[in-house]
């Protein structure tokens, strides 16, 4: 799940894969390739549309960012590949991190009652399995400012491509938080539900665990080696204390973004 301004970043070359547009690094190797270090990631950026706040039945629009490191040769070691058409197989390593914007009362009134949720920005990373034909992975995240819990996420996709420079994805997924986390942006305190004009007649305790789980399809086109297009839909159902919360009026999630992508290779 993620919430209009969604930055999300693996450690990997970029192509079109998981969350974002990336894959993973492969095990460091020796390096011949020049004597200095070097680095290359690719940036994209689009649009999103996302609900408005996690259980909401409407969406907004907003910015979509993403972030991918494709390649890094540092010392004798080189991860990953320069080679814009390289697709890594095997076990990789991945970095993960996601941007919340905050929630408001004041933006909706289907909120009246409920404290302010700051923003948040969570940090971890994971292990991913690939193919050419497919992927499995797994992230663990934390968050460092904001809602200060613990999150998890496991997915698959399986690849098809039609033509050297379009790679289409789809696959399931799976979206874990703790009880704190759950408590953040599903819960209802006592002194919500005491509050004046408040939509929440009673406190509500939601446990952690499977909050949501869906799908995601996602497609990419490589116009040439610095630029591409990459764009995706995930619809979700929230789950269990999820979806019972008093907070949550549409237990199906729909989310879209689309945006432009550019490599850059920097040596130093």
């Amino acid at each position: 799940m993620f919430k209009r301004l969604a930055v999300a970043a693996l450690l990997a070359p970029v192509s079109v894969a998981a969350q974002d547009v990336s894959q993973p690094l492969s095990s460091p190797v020796l390096s011949s390739q020049g004597a200095g270090p070097a680095i290359g990631f690719t940036l994209r950026g689009g649009v999103a549309a996302t609900p408005t706040y996690f259980g909401s039945d409407s969406t907004e629009a907003g910015p979509d960012l993403g972030f991918g490191l494709n390649y890094l040769r540092l010392g004798g070691f080189t991860f990953g590949d320069p080679d814009p058409l390289y697709v890594p197989e095997g076990f990789g390593i991945t970095g993960s991190f996601r941007y919340i914007e905050e929630r408001s009362a004041t933006d909706d009134p289907e909120l009246a009652g409920l404290a302010d949720v700051d923003a948040a920005l969570e940090l971890g990373g994971g292990l991913r399995y690939a193919t050419r034909d497919y992927q499995v992975f797994g992230n663990l995240r934390y968050g460092v400012v904001g809602h200060e819990a613990w999150v998890g996420e496991l997915g698959a996709d399986v690849f098809l491509r039609p033509s050297e420079n379009l790679t289409l994805r789809a696959g399931p997924r799976a979206f874990f938080g703790d009880s704190d986390y759950a408590a953040t942006y599903f819960g209802v305190s006592a002194a919500e539900a005491a509050a004046p004009g408040t939509n929440f007649a009673t406190a509500y305790s939601p446990s952690g665990g499977l909050l949501s789980a869906g799908i995601e399809l996602g497609a990419g086109y490589r116009i040439n080696d610095d630029w591409g297009i990459d764009a995706a839909i995930r619809y979700e159902r929230l789950q269990n204390d999820a979806a019972a919360s008093p907070i949550t009026r549409d237990d199906d999630q729909l989310s879209a973004r689309i945006g432009l992508t550019r490599r850059f290779t920097l040596g130093f």
